[in-house]
């Protein structure tokens, strides 16, 4: 049994990270400010002696010792994370700091959930680890684009400066139950306007594609990645190659649920990357990791979620 610090517990990847570990028989402290995450997110599990709730925030300095730490500590979608932009630049780099300097000072390993994000609006498709990226630096989408860039740099230096063993992960859009009906992402979106018989908004001309994890093989990438060889330490992409335009999304989504909704087009907002597939090469060599689950049963997975989320309000 591990004794394990997932910070950002209480949100979506984070609450189906915590309870993955817990039924692999780890320990389990889930640190969490409720920023974006839900206490009721971890409901089921108060009950689990091996697993503790703590309510606190990664800009603060926290003295919990563990064996390892997954740092998924972050506002993750438009929406939030431009917010308070102020807000997710220091939770992506001095939260990032005092968690490394955590780490340093009780030996523990530690990862990093960083972003595909970090490839901005990429100009080579698919994008492979080795590839720097295309960001505006000064856009709308820099407090998350480049915090997570800068937060990756803090990790390098941390592991060759201080020798942290250290591990990063670049996430791909992923979906799943425990996810925020509101958080603006777009398998959220769809399914609860088409759950409520809303049109269905489509920004841009629907051309634009994503490729979408379900969040049962991310966590298990990201596990597999904190269990690989202390010698991986250089980026993983994590995500499924299979690709979907967002009219494709659309059409599965109501087709699935049916009623009135009709898609309608608004203008692209700024930034937004217009391609996004991993590369997943290096997952599949170093860790023998690949997605499993396809889209339409990882819709049929998380749709049920989010009726009862949508019957509730």
């Amino acid at each position: 049994m591990k004794k394990i610090l997932v910070t950002g517990g209480a949100g979506f990847l984070g609450s189906n990270m915590c309870r993955t570990l817990l039924a692999q028989g780890h320990r389990v402290i889930a640190l969490d400010n409720l920023y974006t995450g839900y206490k009721s997110n971890l409901a089921e599990l108060d009950s689990n002696p091996n697993f503790e709730f703590i309510h606190g925030s990664i800009l603060d300095h926290q003295d919990i010792w563990a064996d390892e730490i997954y740092n998924l500590a972050c506002p993750a979608s438009p929406p939030h994370y431009q917010r308070d932009p102020v807000y997710t630049w220091k939770v992506s780099t001095i939260g990032a700091l005092n968690l490394l300097e955590l780490a340093q000072k009780t030996g523990a390993k530690i990862l990093q959930a960083s972003t595909s994000e970090v490839y901005g609006d990429p100009d080579v498709h698919p994008q492979p680890e080795d590839y720097r990226g295309n960001v505006n630096p000064h856009g709308i989408r820099a407090c998350y684009d480049e915090g997570k860039r800068a937060a990756e740099s803090l990790f390098m230096d941390f592991h060759r400066a201080h020798g942290v063993n250290t591990r990063i992960v670049r996430i791909f859009n992923t979906y799943g139950p425990y996810m925020d009906a509101g958080d603006g992402r777009v398998v959220s979106n769809f399914i609860c306007q088409a759950l409520r018989n809303e049109d269905i908004t489509i920004y841009g001309d629907g051309k634009q594609t994503r490729s979408f994890c379900y969040v049962d093989d991310l966590i298990r990438g990201i596990i597999a990645t904190m269990n690989a060889d202390d010698t991986q330490v250089e980026p993983i992409n994590i995500g499924n190659p299979v690709e979907f335009t967002m009219i494709q999304l659309a059409e599965k989504v109501l087709g699935k649920i049916g009623g009135s909704s009709k898609i309608i087009y608004k203008p692209l907002p700024a930034d937004d990357p217009k391609q996004r597939r991993p590369d997943i090469t290096r997952a599949k060599s170093v860790l023998k990791w690949e997605p499993a689950i396809a889209l339409d049963e990882g819709l049929d997975k998380t749709i049920p979620w989010f009726k009862k989320l949508v019957t509730q309000v």
